[in-house]
């Protein structure tokens, strides 16, 4: 590897973040033009219409597991263990991601979210996994 692969995940996952940020703000516009929410809910942050809490609760899920994600990209650059593997690694979680969030702001099925969402819990420990693999073998 060259230089800053390994952050080209990282970027990919906030560019989602602001997507869905996006879908936010458009489905919570939608709601109040169509009457079936008034903007004081949401300065409140409270009862939430279904059609934006499932994209508000997607934002809320990119900033639990991706922040291990952050950190393990961060070390494994600084231990010069970004390679391959673990750019491969990255690029699955970050597609894994994707797809959850798509699920999760569409058909909300635990059905094919749970799924995606482990595959990216496995995809992330196997990052970290041989981040220490790589320290220890230094």
């Amino acid at each position: 590897m060259t230089g800053f692969e390994i952050f080209w995940p990282i970027v990919a996952h906030v560019f989602l973040v602001f997507c869905l940020y996006a879908l936010l703000s458009f489905r919570r516009m939608g709601l109040v033009r169509a009457g079936k929410a008034n903007a004081g809910q949401f300065r409140e942050n409270r009862d939430e219409p279904g059609e934006s809490l499932v994209v508000k609760n997607s934002i809320a899920n990119q900033f639990e597991l991706p922040v291990l994600f952050y950190v393990c990209c961060v070390l494994l650059y600084i231990t010069e263990a970004d390679n391959i593997v673990s750019l491969a690694l990255a690029w699955l979680f970050v597609a894994l991601r994707y797809v959850h969030a798509f699920v999760h702001v569409t058909s909300n099925r635990l059905r094919y979210r749970r799924p995606l969402f482990m595959g990216g819990v496995a995809t992330l420990f196997a990052m970290w996994v041989w981040l220490a693999v790589w320290m220890a073998m230094s």
